[in-house]
């Protein structure tokens, strides 16, 4: 196993002609995937790995200045494949991760069949002519308060991002991989998430896009998809399903797991 498949925790499952890669979002790590890996590894070649940062990861790897742009990740996910010897996946991007997968698809448009991108946003913040679901206030508050307690901010975030009680055991993994991060990492990948920007990237993504939404989602409202429906510079389809939460392959799988397969599996019909 090479360096960065060690420092990711690349896992290789399965077997067959086309490659899967699985991406996962802010606060999770591969286990996120759990539901939809059994279906796919009788035909596919499917690869998981755990962005820098997740508490799955050696912290002592995480460099604040790379992680402060989009970008870092985009050169981990290519730096992947490349030693992976992979020339060409479907690549499925939870949150984040989907943005990730759509930057690092514009150098290389070539490593990447289809991205599939799930509760994904290019900007969180509103903008004149522009609605991201949150004002500069709304984060900073949020900022603040992982700032304060990390502990208890996790508490409340994970069912609001959920969408459920903390009984649920959707929220209680949420809860468990958002705590595994070290607090000061979380805070500053929280940072550079939300107050991303990359509306001036989509004319420039020419790999065919899903765009697989919930129907209620704290962290992205549906108009975000038809944002990015409408400003990706290749072909794109939108799917909002009845789900609801900003993790739904984790929380709504019978609803989530069946769109994903036809998604990963079908191509938009020109």
């Amino acid at each position: 196993m090479g360096i960065i498949e060690e420092a990711h925790n690349v896992k290789i499952l399965g077997t067959g002609d086309e490659t899967i890669v699985l991406a996962h979002g802010f606060g999770t790590d591969q286990s996120i995937w759990k539901h939809l890996v059994p279906h796919l590894i009788d035909t596919h070649r499917v690869v998981l790995y755990d962005n820098m940062g997740a508490g799955t990861t050696n912290p002592e790897y995480f460099d604040f200045q790379r992680y402060s742009t989009l970008e870092g990740y985009a050169y981990d996910l290519l730096a992947i494949l490349e030693e992976l010897m992979i020339e060409s996946c479907v690549f499925v991007g939870h949150s984040v991760s989907a943005v990730i997968g759509a930057i690092a698809s514009i150098s290389r448009p070539d490593l990447f069949s289809k991205i599939v991108l799930i509760s994904a946003s290019p900007r969180y913040l509103n903008d004149v002519d522009y609605f991201g679901g949150f004002e500069q206030k709304d984060l900073d508050q949020l900022f603040d308060a992982m700032q304060s307690n990390y502990k208890a901010w996790c508490s409340g975030f994970a069912p609001l991002a959920v969408g459920g009680d903390m009984d649920s055991v959707a929220v209680q993994e949420f809860s468990r991989t958002l705590f595994n991060m070290r607090p000061d990492i979380a805070l500053s990948v929280a940072q550079t998430i939300f107050q991303s920007d990359l509306r001036h990237i989509l004319c420039h993504v020419s790999v065919p896009c899903h765009i697989i939404q919930s129907m209620k989602d704290l962290a992205v409202p549906v108009v975000v998809a038809e944002y990015l429906h409408q400003n990706l510079g290749g072909d794109s389809i939108v799917e909002v399903m009845s789900s609801h939460g900003h993790l739904p392959q984790l929380s709504s799988p019978d609803i989530v797991i069946p769109v994903l397969l036809r998604h990963i599996r079908h191509d938009i019909a020109v």
